[in-house]
């Protein structure tokens, strides 16, 4: 079992309070956040910015995963996930991904990083729709 660990920390009200975020690593040390940086332009991260990081980082190591299973070794996997919130609710995590592996076919690829986002934690615990829109060899 792995236990990760991060805190917020919010002051004043919704709309015109902010906040932080820490995580246990510390890459995000007291990181602001706030209303302006979840709907509008503000500065700082979001909640959703930060499930489409995590949605993106673990697709793209489990499918590294399941490509060295299948005897590739990718040079590179580039993904991007795009969280979409509509009336107070996570509808739909949507990635497109591009990657330069030698040796392989777009089938054996597509088929792969199929593989992987059925395989992907992240993936599984996200109750919305979760779709890979793209998925080119460079």
């Amino acid at each position: 079992m792995n236990r990760r660990h991060a805190t917020a920390v919010w002051n004043g009200s919704g709309k015109e309070g902010g906040g932080n975020l820490t995580t246990q690593s510390t890459v995000l040390n007291k990181t602001q956040y706030s209303w302006r940086s979840r709907f509008e332009e503000g500065i700082g991260t979001n909640p959703e910015e930060l499930i489409a990081a995590a949605h993106a980082g673990c697709f793209t190591m489990k499918l590294s995963f399941v490509l060295g299973g299948g005897g590739f070794t990718p040079e590179s996997i580039e993904t991007g996930c795009d969280i979409t919130l509509d009336n107070g609710t996570i509808t739909k995590s949507e990635m497109t991904v591009t990657a330069k592996i030698p040796g392989i076919t777009q089938e054996q690829f597509q088929a792969m990083a199929e593989e992987a986002h059925k395989g992907c934690p992240i993936s599984n615990v996200l109750n919305c729709e979760k779709t890979l829109t793209s998925v080119t060899l460079a």
